[in-house]
């Protein structure tokens, strides 16, 4: 057997992938979750002032979408084709995903890649030939157990479903290649034992290690019913097992066995970001793959929940997939952003509602932060013609926003950038906004104006400074969960003339009280979370 090669991260480079997605249609909401929340881990990653790379892409072969171009009149190259060119990279720039890359799995240096990587599975003597009869999912392209199918009712009585996708499954005989993944259990657990976080959620880390310890069988790694996909290269009877094919994008996009520098300063990945159907994937199989072929593992698999909608998980199987685009027109793109990590603790299952974006929107956007920001400039520029007043009268009120400025920042960095608890670390944001806004409301600016004398106006100098300052540091905070407003509310400041571009501020410094200095032109700008007009009723 392989050694394992060094499991220990020794890249230069944050690195964080999404799964690959299947481009059998258009994306839904659950596709653009873990790709805003790759977003977001790697914007934040990039302000620590790290070297990151970022990659999406798409799945392109396998039985299910061979069947879907079938189904619409084109050959799969066209229909993955006109999928990602008109649907899939719009979507990302319009949610102003800043990856890295965006491979996809049709393209000459993957496949080139794959064939050499199981290539040199098979000549290491880790891939024989062999045959399995047994229930598939075309849906999953995956073989499921007969403990794992559900009964039919109605329409499928007497037929055996997918639990995921609710679908009969298909009896399939084939002479195949097989990995011999049952090897590998003992040091997956081992690797598992060692490393409590490779796997999270913990209920997700359980579960694998459940499966684990139950036994492995050893894995089909090819097909021989169709041709859409990458050949075998010993056997072009037989095409790669879809999912084989796709686990190796994340080290063919960086480089492997054609950029060998490159794939030294950027692998293993840090973070790969994957939906809980398919962790058994890229918690087993995906790592015993790397094992067997001497590669470093990657340094965390990280499991996000289902969204929910009336109770179903979000799919477009099940009817319940929602366009991107039907919110984002309604509540902006950055508001988009913000809900759901806000609203979903990252790894659990969450339900969205129209009802909960608008009452969030609302009460935590509009109010809290985008009224926050309209009345400091609004007072700055009535009681100091725009210019940012100096703060001479810093007291314990003053010291208590500064602190908490420091905590949010403490704890944000803590929460997103090494957690991946998006909901709290936005919520440490928003919870020293709302301090913000208390300190305004107890320290009451407009009437402290009322006062002419040198003290008094020194007194609302400090008051808004303090207000002004505290905006700075918010900006740098929420910069990678809502950047097109952040940049706006940068710009209102006064501050990149005087600190630089908001892209440029750092996390870690964030929290340094005075960065802002007096002086700097404050103006009022555009509302930055407007009131939403009702949707029209169809």
């Amino acid at each position: 057997m392989a050694a394992t090669g060094t499991e220990q991260r020794g890249a230069s480079t944050y690195y964080v992938s999404t799964p690959i997605y299947y481009v059998n249609d258009a994306p839904h909401l659950g596709h653009a979750y873990t790709t805003v929340a790759g977003d977001v881990l790697t914007r934040w990653h990039r302000q620590r002032g790290e070297k990151v790379w970022y990659l999406t892409g798409t799945d392109e072969h396998g039985q299910k979408i061979m069947r879907t171009a079938e189904a619409n009149g084109v050959t799969p190259q066209e229909w993955c084709d006109k999928l990602v060119e008109e649907a899939w990279k719009p979507l990302w720039e319009h949610l102003e995903i800043a990856n890295d890359d965006f491979i996809r799995t049709t393209q000459k240096r993957h496949t080139d890649r794959v064939q050499e990587f199981v290539q040199d599975l098979y000549d290491k003597g880790e891939i024989y030939q062999g045959g399995y009869e047994g229930p598939y999912c075309v849906g999953c392209e995956e073989y499921k157990t007969p403990g794992e199918l559900l009964d039919g009712e109605g329409e499928f009585a007497g037929q055996k479903l997918c639990p995921i996708h609710k679908k009969p499954v298909e009896m399939l005989k084939e002479e195949n290649y097989f990995f011999k993944l049952s090897e590998y259990g003992p040091r997956l657990l081992e690797h598992y034992e060692n490393n409590p976080d490779f796997i999270q959620p913990e209920s997700a880390r359980n579960e694998v290690v459940n499966f684990v310890r139950q036994g492995l069988q050893d894995l089909s790694i090819s097909r021989s019913t169709f041709d859409w996909g990458v050949p075998v290269p010993w056997d072009d009877k037989h095409v790669i097992y879809v999912w084989i094919d796709a686990l190796l994008n994340y080290a063919t996009a960086v480089g492997y066995g054609s950029d060998q520098a490159k794939f030294e300063s950027t692998w293993p990945a840090s973070v790969h970001l994957v939906g809980k159907d398919i962790l058994r994937f890229h918690a087993v199989i995906w790592p015993a793959m790397l094992m067997a072929n001497g590669l470093p593992l990657p340094g965390k698999i990280a499991a996000n929940g289902w969204l929910m909608v009336g109770g179903e998980k979000m799919s477009k199987s099940n009817l319940t997939g929602i366009k991107p685009q039907d919110l984002t027109s309604h509540f902006g793109v950055d508001a988009y952003r913000w809900y759901f990590l806000r609203a979903i603790a990252f790894g659990q299952d969450g339900s969205f509602s129209w009802e909960d974006f608008s009452a969030r929107y609302t009460s935590e956007l509009a109010n809290d932060f985008g009224n926050l920001a309209s009345r400091v400039a609004a007072m700055v520029g009535k009681y100091f013609g725009g210019t940012l007043p100096e703060a001479t009268a810093h007291g314990d009120a003053e010291q208590a926003v500064a602190d908490g400025l420091a905590k949010a920042v403490a704890e944000a960095d803590a929460r997103i950038g090494d957690e991946l608890d998006f909901a709290g670390g936005i919520a440490a944001v928003f919870d020293f906004i709302k301090q913000v806004n208390g300190y305004l409301t107890e320290q009451e600016p407009w009437k402290v104006a009322k006062d002419t004398s040198p003290e008094g106006q020194a007194r609302l100098a400090t008051i808004l400074y303090t207000a002004a300052e505290a905006l700075r540091g918010t900006a740098v905070l929420l910069a990678p969960v809502m950047p097109a407003t952040c940049e706006k509310l940068w710009a209102s400041l006064g501050a990149e003339a005087h600190l630089g571009p908001l892209a440029d501020q750092r996390v870690q410094s964030a929290g340094t009280w005075g960065a802002l200095p007096a002086g700097a032109t404050v103006t009022k700008g555009e509302i930055l979370f407007p009131r939403l007009e009702e949707p029209a009723k169809g």
